[in-house]
């Protein structure tokens, strides 16, 4: 079954891409929810002229993103986690953490196009992914070190 995504899923695709998905998973989810359209050809037809509108402002988000990702390459994040005597760390460090980080540094991202690939639980090196568009992503490695205790 074909459809036209409208809104980005995660793992399937991103807004306005035509997908073929199971049936089952379009009917049932992706349709209800309203994260996606059956892709007949009128509505094919639609999201060509749609695109073809929307070229100039989409390449200027498109720019806008790389703008960020340029501010972005080449920043290190550090943070400071309260940690046992293991060095295993209490909680975990995840996008929101990563968000705050680089909020202080002065880079408003949303936590939302944050991705930590591993599960950070231990003092050590780690590599998040920040995905401004479909076309720009950026790698930011970041430390987790234990908290100085006052």
């Amino acid at each position: 079954m074909e459809v036209i995504l409208k809104e980005d899923v995660a793992n399937l695709g991103y807004k306005n891409d035509i997908v073929v998905v199971k049936s089952g998973y379009g009917r049932n989810y992706l349709i209800p929810t309203g994260k996606a359209v059956i892709a007949s050809p009128s509505a094919k037809k639609m999201l060509a002229e749609e695109l073809k509108q929307r070229a100039h402002k989409l390449e200027k988000i498109k720019k806008d993103a790389e703008e960020l990702a340029a501010k972005l390459t080449g920043i290190s994040l550090t943070i400071p986690m309260k940690v046992s005597s293991t060095g295993t760390i209490f909680g975990s460090v995840g996008n929101i953490q990563i968000a705050d980080e680089l909020a202080k540094l002065g880079h408003n991202v949303d936590r939302k196009l944050i991705v930590v690939k591993d599960t950070v639980k231990e003092v050590g090196s780690y590599k998040a992914v920040v995905r401004l568009h479909k076309e720009v992503s950026v790698e930011i490695p970041f430390e987790v070190i234990a908290e100085e205790e006052a």
